[in-house]
């Protein structure tokens, strides 16, 4: 699985190298730029707010809010998208 985090400070890739659950919707993680010549370290959280689509299988103890239809029509492009939709027009 790859974040696609970058360093702040160079802009190379960041790895992480380890993390700890906080929580059951929130994990801290540390992390380290691949550029030896840079070599920052960060801290940074990972947490869970929204359910983008219903489990199949639902944990009766998780209560997360549907996100809203904006949110997901917009997780559904890529990033780099630049080709019209149809559909839009």
């Amino acid at each position: 699985m790859t974040y696609k985090l970058v360093c702040p400070h160079c802009g190379k890739s960041l790895r992480i190298r380890t993390s700890v659950g906080q929580h059951i919707f929130l994990r801290t993680a540390y992390l380290q730029c691949c550029n030896e010549a840079c070599g920052a370290t960060f801290r940074a959280q990972f947490e869970i707010t929204h359910e983008m689509s219903p489990s199949g299988m639902p944990n009766p103890g998780v209560r997360l809010p549907l996100a809203p239809a904006a949110l997901r029509r917009d997780a559904m492009r890529s990033p780099d998208e630049t080709q019209l939709d149809l559909l839009e027009a």
